[in-house]
């Protein structure tokens, strides 16, 4: 689906690159108009505090109020914040691969928890959606979550406050209830009407769209001030080092990173730049974690659009041709380099690991998949690395490649730069400099108000 956009975008991003002494850039990124300055209605100074509630909707002063409200919870004990915490990016503030939670919350998730900064734009998901490149042809995007079955930010949190290893509550009347005995209860009489509560299922439905209105109108949740976004519209303290411009360019390079042909979309909230991600799915076989307690059934397989929590794409039998098997959502790079647990399993736990297995899933499998009839060495070569998912060094046997995936759907993998299936041992696409430079750029796309999961050593990203 990228591979036709890649070299329209890359382009496009490179003129961004091309800044020159680091200036910002004097030409449009994409989804700008045309000759205008890049990024130049973003907010003049961004905050990521959360609004004060006069700021904010009726509606959205009871979504804050329920945000916050671990009464909320069948535990009493979790709330919407729990998981996505404005002080992490309202990501979580632990580095496990999933959360837990449930009635005595004791339960794991059966997928990481993404951030929900950056959503207020996000198309419903469509089969034939068209890409924001222009160039690219349709294919599948938008949506909520990691495969795209909620269509709007109120359909998405109906899920964790029924889902039962999440906030667990049994039903919505439930949920309604709790909302009805909450201090806050005159609010959302005053925000839905003095019956608010004479229909339940109303009620709810008002509810979700509470907490949807709050994430709409709360800047914090799209604050846009990363260093990227001074950069972009020509503001002080924007100037990119010369070690960030390098990795813009590995960022957008068709032959090396190739990250733009699913991680950039121009125009953000009014017009403010990029969102990073351009909504699109794919399957590249991220290996499967041992960690989550539903894998240890060796017949479950999350398969993203497909299955099994989203059940309108399911193959018609087991491992019938499916093409939608292994997608999952290409989510924004914002705020990317503050998060601790990475793809839609948390399985790796560092940004550097998470290029690197772009850079060695084909070149050197035997570090991120499980080999098989192998003999492990009692020393590992001088030369093994030490970043991949294995750390154990074996001879002979045979890599289990995509191992958290049916065989059967294996040719739905995406074979685009630099997971473009070169064979085991040959050179990856991107070297240790772009490497390091890339990491230098990611860490451009934090916010103001966070810290990096892993602050770079003094020094590295300036020449």
């Amino acid at each position: 689906m990228r591979a036709l956009g890649a070299a329209g975008i890359a382009g496009a991003m490179l003129v961004v690159a091309c800044g020159g002494s680091g200036s910002g850039p004097a030409v449009a990124l994409p989804g700008t108009a045309t000759g205008a300055t890049a990024g130049a209605s973003a907010p003049a100074s961004p905050t990521a505090a959360p609004a004060p509630p006069s700021t904010l909707s009726l509606a959205a002063q009871v979504g804050q109020k329920m945000f916050f409200d671990k009464k909320l919870s069948g535990s009493g004990a979790m709330s919407c914040a729990s998981c996505h915490d404005p002080a992490h990016a309202h990501a979580p503030a632990n580095d496990l691969s999933v959360q837990l939670g449930g009635v005595h919350m004791d339960l794991a998730g059966l997928r990481a928890v993404p951030s929900l900064r950056y959503k207020d734009v996000t198309p419903p998901y469509a089969d034939l959606l068209d890409n924001p490149d222009g160039i690219s042809v349709p294919g599948p995007g938008g949506g909520f979550t990691a495969d795209g079955r909620a269509d709007t930010l109120a359909a998405q949190a109906r899920i964790p406050l029924l889902d039962p290893l999440e906030m667990a509550n049994a039903s919505s009347a439930e949920v309604v209830k709790k909302l009805q005995a909450a201090d806050y209860a005159p609010l959302i009489a005053k925000a839905f009407g003095a019956k608010v509560f004479d229909d339940s299922d109303a009620a709810f439905a008002n509810a979700l769209l509470a907490l949807q209105a709050y994430q709409l109108e709360d800047k914090s949740f799209h604050p846009y001030s990363s260093k990227f976004d001074l950069y972009a519209g020509n503001k002080i303290g924007g100037t990119l080092t010369p070690a960030e411009t390098r990795g813009l360019k590995v960022f957008a390079n068709p032959a090396t990173g190739n990250c733009a042909s699913c991680h950039y979309q121009g125009a953000g909230l009014n017009g403010s730049s990029a969102l990073f991600t351009d909504f699109s799915y794919e399957a590249i076989g991220v290996p499967r974690n041992a960690g989550i307690p539903a894998n240890n059934n060796v017949q479950y397989f999350d398969m993203g659009v497909c299955g099994p929590l989203r059940t309108d794409h399911a193959p018609a039998a087991p491992n019938a041709a499916n093409s939608f098997c292994g997608m999952f959502k290409a989510p924004t790079l914002r705020n990317v380099a503050t998060r601790t647990a990475f793809f839609h399993n948390g399985v790796m736990h560092s940004l550097e690991q998470v290029i690197r297995f772009y850079n060695t899933r084909d070149t050197q499998p035997e570090l991120w998949y499980p080999t098989v009839g192998g003999t492990p060495k009692a020393k590992n070569d001088p030369g093994f690395p030490g970043y991949g998912l294995v750390t154990t060094q074996y001879t002979g046997g045979k890599v289990q490649k995509y191992d958290d995936l049916p065989a059967a759907y294996a040719p739905n993998i995406d074979t685009q730069l630099p997971m473009d299936g070169r064979a085991a041992g040959s050179v990856p696409p991107m070297s240790e400099q772009d490497i390091a430079d890339l990491i230098c750029f990611l860490n451009t796309l934090s916010d103001a108000d966070t810290k990096p999961a892993t602050p770079t050593k003094p020094g590295a990203c300036v020449n």
